[in-house]
Parts: C-alpha cells; sequence; structure tokens
C-alpha cells in the first residue's frame, strides 16, 4: 500500500457518516399543559433528541426567545407564564432554522462547533460552514 492510499484510508476513518435518507425532516409538534400560571412542555426531550442539539441550549433559547422565566424538571420544561402551542412551535421552528437546518443544502445533518471562540454550524452533509450570529 502506497502513501496515498495510506493517507486516504485515514481520511475516511475521520469522516463521520450522514445518513442518506429521502424522507423529510420533520419537527415534532409541542405536547404539554398548562398549570396555574406555568406551561409545562412535556416532550422537550423528545424535541431536542429529533433535532440533534442539547436540551439544555433549546430550552434556554425559548426562555430567551419567549421573554419567560423557566427550568427544566426531569423530562419536562415549566414555563413561568400561560402560553399556546402556536407560539412555542413557531420559537423552535426558529430554532431549527438558526441552528440545524444548513444554509446551503437545508438538511438537518449539522453540528455546532466552536473555534477560537466563534461558534459556527458546520453541515456534515455538504461541508458549508456558517457563523452563528444568536447569542445564547
Amino acid at each position: 500500500m502506497n502513501e496515498y492510499e495510506r493517507m486516504l484510508e485515514n481520511a475516511y476513518k475521520k469522516i463521520k457518516v450522514v445518513s442518506v435518507g429521502a424522507e423529510r425532516f420533520t419537527i415534532p409538534k409541542v405536547m404539554g399543559k398548562v398549570a396555574g400560571k406555568n406551561t409545562i412542555i412535556t416532550n422537550i426531550n423528545d424535541i431536542a433528541s429529533h433535532i440533534r442539539r442539547p436540551v439544555e441550549h433549546l430550552a434556554k433559547f425559548l426562555q430567551k426567545e419567549l421573554a419567560v422565566s423557566g427550568k427544566l424538571e426531569s423530562s419536562s420544561l415549566v414555563l413561568k407564564t400561560k402560553l399556546n402551542s402556536q407560539k412555542v412551535n413557531e420559537k423552535i421552528e426558529q430554532y431549527v432554522k438558526e441552528f440545524v437546518l444548513c444554509y446551503e443544502c437545508k438538511k438537518p445533518d449539522t453540528e455546532i462547533v466552536s473555534e477560537k471562540g466563534v461558534k459556527s454550524k458546520h453541515c456534515l452533509a455538504c461541508g458549508a460552514k456558517y457563523p452563528i450570529k444568536s447569542k445564547i
């Protein structure tokens, strides 16, 4: 085996595999309830795992965008105000556009990387890399 083939083999070992599928990427809708003055989102962990982002990051974004305080309790997010599900779903869609979907190929196969203090979204499907403008 020559040097080129050895280097090529090492490069293939370092590449992250992206699943190739024709199914359309859909975001799960919010499920929850209103209890007194609180809104409880019961499937926040399912949403975060589906979009492959940390639940803490998603929760912090929702709290900032909805201008409410809240906390994660086991598998739920408790927000300290009454909200309808449509508004929460809109903010989750905004989160997905900003932190998950690639601007170039529109696929959800991205990761957030930090280089020299600058966070950027790197697409594993097409290789595009964009800085993230929002500060959370």
